[in-house]
């Protein structure tokens, strides 16, 4: 691999003894042959260690990393300590890639001098639902330009995976240890660090939406930092970028919206439920009158607006006929 750069793969692992020999698989198979995989088993109390330990006898390129549990964040930054590689993406263990889904993500850095690429991907639902927004285009945009599109969720999002980094950019970021909403506080600070950043809308990521994963399973209050994340994140982009107000704005409505969407049939009521009313009430007017707000958004506001039963009703289902499980 003469003059092809080490990229690094670090798979944070938990829990997912069903899924893990798909995601290695898929990632061994890949096109671009010069990468390390670093497993990271993060305590995983069922067969994962022992998986991963058979691959690495496997695979030279497979390093296996066991520790004492410590969440996403944790398992992520483990990798992060012990990497070699110039670039780095991440890949959930119950989610698959494309063969070539390293290749694509490092071509576009290359072909628009970044250091971050980001490809698009397919959201599989256990029902069978598959929704994606792929295209051919490609292009690149600057610091802000790509933070607005991030927020108003346009053609990519928060998430660390379907991305590729610079290693050079986590010199001083790591995720933040215990939180769920780990990406939003995370991918929007690497973004800043970048002067133009490299988009691919073909779907090379593979997002699979399980029933009992972090995301769906049944609600905590954690699910609550969704908005706390968004308002801090909202905070340091708007320092920098006074002009995303609006982008902003969204992003806080949405971040609301989410949550209301996992608390709505809860019982015994939330109480966090009618500050979140309230807060989307009080801004989703502007989102209303917001021509980048997407309409799945405005119909989600003008719900709210109508009632709380109205909405809870309405979303349940549009989930019974869509097969989607969560916000």
């Amino acid at each position: 691999m003469k003059n092809k750069p080490l990229i690094s793969v670090i798979v944070p692992i938990y829990k997912v003894e069903s899924y893990l020999e798909r995601c290695i698989n898929s990632i061994i198979k890949q096109t671009y042959k010069n990468i390390e995989i670093i497993l990271v088993d993060d305590g995983s109390p069922d067969k994962c260690p022992e998986i991963c330990d058979q691959y690495a006898k496997k695979d030279k390129r497979i390093l296996v990393i066991h520790k004492k549990n410590g969440g996403l964040s944790d398992a992520r930054n483990a990798g992060l300590e012990v990497m070699n590689g110039e670039f780095v993406t991440f890949i959930d263990s119950d989610d698959y890639v494309e063969e070539d889904y390293v290749e694509y993500l490092y071509y576009l850095i290359k072909k628009y001098n970044a250091k971050m690429s980001i490809c698009s991907y397919k959201a599989i639902y256990d029902s069978g639902a598959i929704i994606t927004q792929e295209n051919n285009k490609e292009y690149s945009l600057g610091c802000s330009k790509t933070l607005e599109k991030m927020l108003y969720q346009e053609d990519f999002n928060v998430s660390t995976w379907a991305k590729m980094y610079s290693s050079k950019l986590f010199d001083d970021i790591r995720f933040p240890k215990g939180k769920i909403f780990e990406d939003t506080l995370t991918t929007p600070r690497l973004v800043i660090k970048c002067e133009n950043i490299a988009i691919g809308l073909i779907s090379k990521y593979n997002y699979m939406i399980r029933c009992d994963s972090i995301l769906t399973k049944e609600f905590n209050y954690q699910k609550l930092t969704l908005i706390n994340a968004y308002n801090e994140i909202g905070e340091i982009v708007l320092k920098r970028y006074p002009k995303l107000k609006k982008a902003v704005t969204r992003s806080i409505v949405y971040a609301n919206i989410s949550t209301l969407r996992q608390i709505i049939n809860c019982k015994p009521r939330i109480k966090e439920e009618k500050e979140i009313l309230k807060s989307i009430r009080k801004n989703g007017i502007k989102v209303l009158f917001d021509k980048r707000a997407n309409s799945r958004d405005k119909i989600a506001i003008l719900l709210v607006y109508l009632g709380k039963n109205i909405f809870k009703h309405s979303w349940n289902l549009y989930c019974k006929k869509t097969g989607r499980i969560y916000g």
